[in-house]
């Protein structure tokens, strides 16, 4: 029916019709597939959920006498130095340094992150090793985002096509990455938007690709590869949709051009800190089949009920969940009625799909087209060696 590059050509003429993913749903239900698929061009997803597995690259730029940065703390953060002299990755889910009688600060990369976006200054300390050509052997200052040459989120795993939905059967509370889990089926915690979100309206990644240019952190960023723990191997629905967690991206985009709104540092008590990250992905209408599959609703998408109480990689399952079930607040586990939350924000989530809807309707966001397809037959490896010291 249309090509990107006619999708483009609409959109620099302002002319693109372009729907959320929640307008999509709701047109279908009342016109029908092949009718909307004629009206609409594009359909933006969103998400706004903690990402742990993100982070950023930093270049201070060179001191005078220069140093070779082997340990570095930004705001107490430690960040990765051993690339180049001057390169950092600072890790969203890495804690401060608690130095020993200071007590433990609820913060991490992800909040030095947000604050360098927002636009604040950051402490730097560091040691260098010493060197004829790095002759300084440590450096202390302020830094903030215009004062540094490179500053880009590069995340490893984002945009979790599926996940879990967390219980604890046991009879101590739970402190876990989805937040604490009260005992004996205290509560439930889900953390995809469902129908909203990028990758379950695009089930076999047909449009979403190496380069595919998105929402992200409130900037422009693009799919860069794969992400880690990418499983598209997982069990699926006849909508093609996973079980459990599935397909995964790795991003990456300019923080500098990017809007703390979107980028937020958290901490999850007695687990750690992580970050709070808006991400939308623009899906063009190219045929009938791209709408069909956008229309899927949060009634026919599912998720497991996994048990934390058990400490092992593979924990016992209390069956599937429909996202309808999971956003009514209550689901029902061997009889018992369990109050759910989500940990995405759906209000946000929405939100993102708002604000690249409203990009692309001014014509200032255009669509790419992937330079290679994310593969879909990678199977997920375990370590199950135990080796005996």
């Amino acid at each position: 029916m249309r090509t990107i590059a006619e999708i483009n050509e609409k959109i620099s003429r302002k002319r693109a019709v372009v729907l959320t993913a929640e307008e999509l749903k709701a047109r279908v239900a009342e016109i029908g597939v092949t009718k909307t698929a004629k009206e609409v061009d594009v359909i933006t997803t969103g998400t706004f959920e903690p990402m742990e597995s993100s982070g950023a690259i930093i270049n201070l730029g060179h001191t005078d006498p220069p140093i070779k940065i082997r340990r570095c703390w930004l705001d107490g953060v430690p960040a990765y130095p051993g690339f180049g002299a001057v390169d950092l990755y600072l890790g969203a889910s890495c804690a401060v340094e608690v130095m020993d009688g200071e007590e433990v600060r609820e913060r991490g990369g992800g909040h030095v992150i947000e604050d360098l976006i927002a636009g604040k200054p950051v402490s730097v300390r560091a040691l260098g090793q010493v060197t004829d050509c790095y002759p300084r052997a440590s450096f202390e200052t302020t830094v903030s985002k215009e004062t540094i040459n490179q500053f880009y989120l590069f995340n490893p795993r984002n945009l979790y096509q599926n996940f879990i939905v967390g219980v604890n059967g046991g009879d101590r509370p739970l402190f876990t990455y989805l937040g604490p889990l009260q005992p004996r089926l205290g509560n439930a915690v889900y953390s995809n938007p469902g129908a909203i979100s990028p990758l379950l309206n695009d089930p076999d990644l047909q449009l979403v690709g190496i380069g595919t240019r998105i929402f992200l952190g409130g900037g422009i960023g693009y799919v860069a590869w794969e992400g880690t723990q990418h499983f598209p191997l997982q069990k699926r629905l006849a909508n093609h949709t996973p079980i459990g967690p599935a397909a995964t991206l790795a991003l990456i985009g300019d923080a500098k051009q990017m809007d703390a709104r979107w980028v937020r540092g958290c901490y999850f008590k007695s687990y750690g800190p992580s970050l709070m990250l808006g991400v939308g992905v623009p899906l063009p209408v190219l045929n009938e089949a791209v709408v069909e599959r956008c229309a899927v609703v949060d009634k026919d998408l599912v998720a497991p009920i996994v048990d934390f109480s058990i400490p092992r990689r593979v924990r016992p399952t209390f069956g599937l969940v429909s996202y309808a079930q999971l956003k009514s607040g209550r689901i029902t586990i061997e009889g018992k009625t369990v109050r759910v939350a989500p940990l995405a924000s759906l209000f946000l989530s929405r939100q993102v799909a708002l604000e690249l809807k409203q990009w692309i309707e001014a014509g200032t966001f255009t669509l790419t087209e992937a330079v290679a397809p994310i593969p879909m037959e990678r199977s997920f490896l375990p370590q199950d060696r135990w080796t005996d010291f």
